[in-house]
């Protein structure tokens, strides 16, 4: 008898589909039989099992050998997945979805053979708009370094004795903890309090 052949899943019968699921089938000669898609390989091997049962395979060709009766393999199978009304709605929303989008590359792909020149131009946008953020972050950057060296300066000051003209409450005393490290790249919205 040959060995038993498994499949990447690790059951027979029980294949891994790219979106995460798990399909089983039976083949035996010309005949492929589907068992549909399931979300765990366990249940779509337990399915492949009272499948086999039903169509009189020895046990040796069943993913649980444990298994010993058909009705044990029906009772141990998954329920069958039900296709309601609201799958296939969310099925066509999503395949309209990718129908627009392969059209919006489509007519864009177009649109950037018959213009280069606006092409050229958008590049040229997205260029100048880098470089006046690089240059704004830098600017805040050397803002906050001499917020900070200020704070730091009156910290130091008072801390031998003199007197700042920060007042008690004056909110440039927080200026102390920022941040001015060279390496952190603009955080997209964060307190400048983080380091």
């Amino acid at each position: 008898m040959p060995p038993r052949r498994r499949s990447a899943s690790g059951y027979r019968g029980v294949r891994r589909r790219p979106n995460g699921g798990f399909y089983a089938e039976i083949r035996s000669g010309d005949l492929r039989l589907s068992l549909g898609t399931y979300d765990t390989a366990h249940e779509a091997a337990r399915a492949f099992d009272a499948v086999a049962w039903c169509l009189g395979r020895p046990r040796l060709q069943m993913n649980f050998p444990d298994v010993r009766t058909l009705q044990q393999a029906l009772d141990l199978a998954p329920p069958p997945r039900l296709n309601s009304a609201q799958d296939r709605a969310e099925h066509t929303a999503l395949q309209h979805r990718l129908l627009v989008a392969q059209e919006d590359e489509r007519v864009m792909a177009e649109w950037r053979r018959r213009h280069p020149e606006d092409v050229a131009y958008e590049q040229e946008y997205w260029e100048r708009r880098r470089e006046e953020d690089t240059r704004r972050r830098c600017e805040e950057r050397l803002d906050r370094r001499r917020r900070k060296a200020l704070a730091c300066a009156q910290a130091d000051l008072v801390n031998v004795g003199g007197r700042s003209f920060f007042t008690e409450e004056d909110e440039r005393w927080f200026d102390i903890w920022l941040s001015t490290s060279d390496d952190t790249d603009d955080d997209g919205g964060a307190d400048d309090w983080s380091d």
